[in-house]
Parts: structure tokens; C-alpha cells; sequence
């Protein structure tokens, strides 16, 4: 069973200062599993982890990472802008785009940032506008389906990231030619794993190919980058992930490939974030309402604005009812937010404890693509970010949006002159 990291108790004294709808995020257990995650890859020199800025992308958040050791990937030029007000720079940011813009990859290369090539065409179009700079990474896409003891995870085929097989040799080929002197591979191959084993078969595809290119190329591979996909358990009757045992797979896995070609010194990076910051994250929402029709309905104040996962994917996100974690589940409920949409709901016929108005739910895992997804249709606005701090304080890490936010694009007329600079 999910327990929650805030109580009943908690909650209320929280919502005294910030109501209801919030994020609120674990700053003790997000600390905890970095160091986690650094200690299960110790055994590689010059292991680091670049967070996945997209996944929850707040200043106060990276700073706690940045602590940790941390580097950061961003994607996008204002992830650049925020990570370089936080304070990252050169080869703290691994920058990993596709569809790539101009201006990002010229912030990046402002930055020292290690650039990841997502496509072959865009060795001429770097080259062109900025010059290739003297360590390059390229994005590997081996094609085909990604399977795990016959079980397919997911179908690589189908993505639009990344270099194919012959590709990525003549890339480096051309880099290198182009005045390259340190090479990185990336690969993203499945999404969200709840497996021991996604990393160590990666790291076992990915060494091969590092090996292959020194051999063809005689570009010297420093940097291979494990990319994300270590996922979480969302439903309760899973089993997380072993840090430990993923790092001692990928460790065998260096040991017999890349140690024998005398690439021992290779670096190993991952760019994780559901796995950094889901699980501690919660979604603090209050019912407002209930319809009864053909169906039980409980109505909060958080909205798919909050928390789009379900009604974009029907992703199941555990609920909590604070105060009754030991009642019995024994009431059917589809839970939803206020939006004209039918799809804007939180669980479908969900077993939970009888809600009352004025109950206090924690949606759980909201700390990875929670808020971070979060948009404004129907004029909803989206609501704070919370801190639980190692003290057990609490700090407003974003405020909530006002209608002004809302109208702020409207600032070149007078149209909203009523609603613009005032909380309203």
C-alpha cells in the first residue's frame, strides 16, 4: 500500500496558508535517493546524473538536485535559461533536443553545454551555425523492438529520436573529421521500466556499439548516457525499482565488454526523472462536490490542468484519503476535476473509503510530469508548488497562478486593462 508523506494533521495546518489544490514535494526522501542512485554507480569514475529538467522543472527543486551532485538535461532553450539561473554550466548540462531550433542550440553552445545530436542532418546544421564543438554526443535509435527476455518494452522503430545503426558510424566519422576529439552515445529504448534488467541491457547494446565505433571510426567514446526510463510503480502492487541491483548490472555488463576493449575509463551518465522525483510528489486536492447519476462522483477542486497523466493516458495515479487510510474501500467513485471535458478525471470506478465533503485526497506519484504538464484550458489556472523541507517546514517553491498571469499576453492592448497586475 502507497502511504503518504504528509498526515491529516499535516495537511490541514498546510492548507491554513496554501489552499487547496497544491504539489507538494519530499525534499528528505528526494535527497535520499540521489545519493542512492550515486551510490549504486560509485563504482564508475565518472558517473553522473543530468535530472531531467522536463519532468519537474522548478529552480528550488534543481537546486536540492544540484546539491546532491547533480547535473542537469534540459531540452528546450528556457530549461537552459533556468538551469543557467540555478547556476549549472558547461558540463553540468547535457543538452538533448530534437527538432532542434537555432536559438536553443546557440544557447547551449553560450553555455559549454555537452550537446547530444538527435539526428544525422544535424551535424551540417550545428556545423553551419555554430561550429561543432570539441565533445559531441549522438542519439542511437537501433530500430526494430526493444524486448527483455522476450518481452517487449517498447518499439524504438516507431520513435522519432535518434540515429540509425549506419548512421551513427558515419556520424562520428564526419565529427571527427569536423575537429571532434571526445564522443558520447545516448539512447532512450522503453519507457517508464519497472524492471532490474532495462538498464544492464541498454548499457549491454550501447557498450557493444561504443566498441564498434572505436573499431570503425577511431573516435574515442568517453561518455556513454544511459538516458532515462527507470521508471516507478504507480499501482500499489508492484515493486520499485532496485537501484543497486540496476547498478550492479550495468557494472557487469562494463566489466565483460568494455574493460576488455580498453574502455575502462568510459563515463557512464543517466538523465533520469520520473525515477528522481515521482514517487515524491503528491497532488493535495480537496472534494468539493458529489453528482449522483449513473454513476458515483466525487468532484475536487484539482483538475486534469493539475495532473493531465490520466486524462491523456489513463494513467493510474494511487489515490489516498487522508484520515481514512484504514477505512474500507467499499465505495465506487470516478473522481474528477471541473473541466468541460469528460476525460478530466482523476479515477474511474475506483474503490475508495465513503468521501465526504471536505475530504482531503493525496494523489500519489505526481512529482515527475505532474505539474510540469500542467496547462490552462477553461481559464483554470494552475496552483502552487510546496517544499517539505528536512525540517519539516514547509516553503513555497512557485506561487499559484492569478487571472493577471492568465492575461498577461493580452499586456500589448488595453482589452484586460480590469484584470492585468491585480490578484484577482
Amino acid at each position: 500500500m502507497k502511504k503518504p508523506f504528509i498526515t491529516k494533521e499535516q495537511a490541514e495546518e498546510i492548507i491554513k496558508t496554501y489552499p487547496t489544490p497544491f504539489h507538494i514535494y519530499d525534499e528528505k526522501a528526494i535527497r535520499q535517493n540521489a545519493r542512492d542512485l550515486f551510490k549504486a554507480f560509485s563504482w564508475n569514475k565518472g558517473f553522473r546524473e543530468y535530472f531531467a529538467v522536463k519532468a519537474t522543472p522548478n529552480p528550488f527543486i534543481l537546486k536540492v538536485l544540484q546539491e546532491e551532485g547533480c547535473g542537469v538535461d534540459c531540452s528546450s532553450l528556457t530549461e537552459l535559461m533556468m538551469s543557467e539561473c540555478c547556476g549549472f554550466l558547461g558540463s553540468d548540462i547535457m543538452f538533448s533536443s530534437n527538432v532542434t531550433p537555432k536559438e536553443d542550440y546557440l544557447k547551449a553552445r553560450e553555455m559549454g553545454a555537452f550537446i547530444n545530436l538527435d539526428d544525422f542532418t544535424h551535424i551540417k546544421f550545428l556545423d553551419d551555425l555554430c561550429g561543432i564543438p570539441e565533445t559531441i554526443f549522438c542519439r542511437y535509435n537501433p530500430g526494430g523492438h526493444f524486448e527483455i527476455e522476450t518481452q517487449i518494452m517498447d518499439n524504438p522503430g516507431d520513435a522519432k529520436y535518434g540515429f540509425t545503426h549506419e548512421q551513427i558510424i558515419e556520424g562520428f566519422k564526419i565529427l571527427k573529421e569536423k575537429g571532434a576529439k571526445n564522443f558520447g552515445i545516448h539512447a532512450f529504448l522503453a519507457s517508464n521500466t519497472v524492471s532490474n534488467a532495462y538498464y544492464p541491457k541498454l548499457a549491454r547494446i550501447l557498450f557493444e556499439l561504443a566498441v564498434e565505433i572505436k573499431e570503425k571510426t577511431g573516435a574515442q567514446i568517453k561518455y556513454i548516457n544511459l538516458s532515462g526510463g527507470v521508471g516507478i510503480p504507480y499501482t500499489p502492487d508492484k515493486e520499485p525499482n532496485d537501484i543497486f541491483a540496476i547498478g550492479e548490472g550495468v557494472h557487469k555488463a562494463f566489466d565483460e565488454i568494455l574493460v576488455p576493449a580498453g574502455m575502462g575509463d568510459v563515463s557512464i551518465f543517466t538523465e533520469l526523472g520520473r525515477y528522481m522525483l515521482a514517487p515524491y510528489g503528491h497532488l493535495v486536492t480537496k472534494c468539493i462536490h458529489h453528482k449522483h447519476i449513473y454513476k458515483e462522483y466525487v468532484g475536487v477542486d484539482a483538475t486534469a490542468c493539475d495532473l493531465m497523466r490520466p486524462a491523456m493516458y489513463g494513467a493510474y495515479h494511487h489515490i489516498t484519503v487522508l484520515g481514512k487510510e484504514n477505512a474500507p474501500c467499499d465505495h465506487k467513485y470516478d473522481v474528477t476535476g471541473s473541466l468541460c471535458e469528460n476525460n478530466d478525471k482523476f479515477a474511474v470506478d475506483r474503490m475508495l473509503p465513503e468521501i465526504d465533503t471536505g475530504d482531503i485526497l493525496v494523489i500519489h506519484d505526481t512529482g515527475a510530469h505532474g505539474y510540469s504538464m500542467g496547462y490552462n484550458y477553461n481559464g483554470r489556472l494552475r496552483h502552487a508548488e510546496l517544499l517539505l523541507q528536512e525540517d519539516g517546514s514547509v516553503k513555497m517553491i512557485r506561487r499559484a497562478e492569478t487571472p493577471a498571469d492568465y492575461f498577461a499576453t493580452f499586456d500589448f492592448c488595453h482589452i484586460m486593462d480590469k484584470y492585468l497586475n491585480k490578484d484577482k
